[in-house]
């Protein structure tokens, strides 16, 4: 547990569906370790992104205890969350969340200005996270010039750029060709090696199976699955 990163237990996340109420997680159980590369696979509706939510803070539990870096999220408030959030962690969305008015830099870059990194070493981690996704042609563009590939590979800049411990990816790779799937998944392998970075991919993408350490199934809110792949961490 000296090296956990994440630790859920007896996870339960309700939703209110009318006068009713949905149960997307279900006594969700799990722990993982600083370095992991996991994945959590199922098919749609089984609570992938709903689990990854909790696990950011996005979401709070209904049921059960969440901990994450230390921090067990029911017992922070939403400051702390928030800080946690901005400092330790990135984030990977299916729909990029990506700031219109903002070029590709600067949208990179907001992680560096909320976490008050210095102009020089803001400008050079940019501009290195940019040259990793190959955009470095696109660097003034805004996201309406963009492809649906460059705005996520953009997305998946912002969320690398400030070396966060722990990295939250929903279907990151969803909007990408077979090359720059592989070309971003090799990025995000280096990362894990060299600065033991954690990654959970919420996934379909059968490109990203081929790089997972870990694979957790899930089906109507449960865990039904949880398969340690014996891969060397340099990747496949």
């Amino acid at each position: 547990m000296g090296n956990s990163v994440v630790t859920i237990n007896n996870l339960v996340k309700r939703f209110p569906v009318g006068g009713d109420f949905f149960t997307a997680l279900k006594n969700v159980n799990l722990s993982l370790e600083k370095g992991e590369f996991t994945g959590l696979v199922g098919p749609s509706g089984s609570g992938k992104t709903t689990l990854l939510n909790v696990i950011g803070g996005l979401d709070s539990p209904s049921e059960g205890s969440v901990t994450v870096l230390k921090k067990s999220l029911g017992e922070t408030s939403h400051n702390e969350r928030a800080e946690l959030r901005r400092k330790n962690m990135g984030f990977i969305f299916q729909s990029y969340n990506l700031l219109p008015v903002y070029t590709v830099f600067e949208n990179v870059e907001l992680p560096l200005i909320l976490n008050k990194v210095d102009p020089q070493e803001r400008d050079n981690k940019v501009a290195q996270a940019i040259e990793w996704v190959g955009l470095s042609d696109k660097i003034n563009s805004r996201p309406a010039m963009l492809s649906g590939g460059e705005c996520q590979r953009t997305a998946i800049a912002r969320a690398i750029v400030h070396e966060p411990t722990l990295v939250l990816a929903d279907e990151p790779t969803a909007n990408l060709d077979a090359e720059n799937s592989h070309h971003i998944m090799k990025i995000m392998v280096k990362l894990n090696k060299e600065l033991s970075t954690s990654f959970i991919f919420a996934t379909h993408d059968e490109k990203i199976m081929d790089y997972l350490r870990r694979i957790i199934h899930l089906d109507d809110g449960q865990i039904i699955n949880d398969e340690q792949i014996d891969r060397p961490k340099s990747g496949s």
